[in-house]
């Protein structure tokens, strides 16, 4: 499994099946999305580049410790 690949919530349902709905890379990424919303210095159609980059760096900093 890539590293942003991995479930965001994942759940089981009494059947054993497991649902994972949104990835963690893109979770991350709406997070940091809200943060550069409010920022004045990033022009808004730069705003969805530069979420996945600080997605992708969040993503490789939590690779360091597992």
């Amino acid at each position: 499994m890539s590293k942003g690949n991995s479930p965001a919530f994942p759940c089981q349902d009494k059947d054993k099946q497991i649902w994972t709905g949104m990835n963690l890379r893109d979770y991350l990424a709406l997070e940091a999305m809200h943060g550069l919303l409010e920022a004045d210095h990033v022009k808004r159609d730069d705003i969805p580049a530069e979420a996945y980059r600080l997605a992708d760096l969040m993503l490789d900093e939590r690779m360091k410790y597992k």
